[in-house]
């Protein structure tokens, strides 16, 4: 058996299936101010309900970065305020350095926690996707059936 044409078939299967997966990137975008909000962490709703949610969407995501960003600290505002607001988006670009993080940044003259994934849907998660980590892993293992 010839391994180095298994080898590139294995890795062109792999870079179709990566290339597959970008095209589908969907983001949850929604916005709530307080603990009973449908928007906040932990994110309280499976996201193959969100159609059944009022001000919950599931979008289409060109870029395939999405985006939460947190306003506010609970326990920080006045009686006047609601509490913290969580809002989750789609990014219309990618960060400048193509990493995924999580950090305080401003955001129209405030200070706010902001976090960036790039993924399908993985701004429903509170912590980063390893998804595509998954997917290189599981087309590594017939390499390893015929290599060793």
């Amino acid at each position: 058996m010839n391994y180095s044409k298994v080898f590139l078939c294995s890795i062109l299967v792999f870079f179709v299936a990566q290339e597959v997966q970008s095209l589908h990137k969907r983001c949850i975008r929604c916005r709530s101010r307080g603990e009973l909000g449908t928007c906040g962490d932990p994110f309280p709703i499976n996201v193959t309900e969100t159609v059944v949610e009022q001000g919950l969407h599931v979008v289409a995501c060109p870029s395939g970065w999405c985006g939460k960003l947190i306003e506010g600290t609970v326990g920080t505002f006045r009686s006047d305020d609601y509490g913290a607001a969580t809002e989750r988006m789609c990014l219309q670009r990618a960060p400048s350095d193509y990493e995924e993080r999580c950090a305080y940044t401003m955001w129209n003259r405030k200070k706010v926690y902001m976090c960036f994934c790039n993924g399908d849907l993985c701004n429903s998660a509170v912590g980063i996707s390893t998804y595509p980590l998954l997917l290189a892993a599981l087309a590594l293992i017939p390499l390893y059936k015929y290599y060793f």
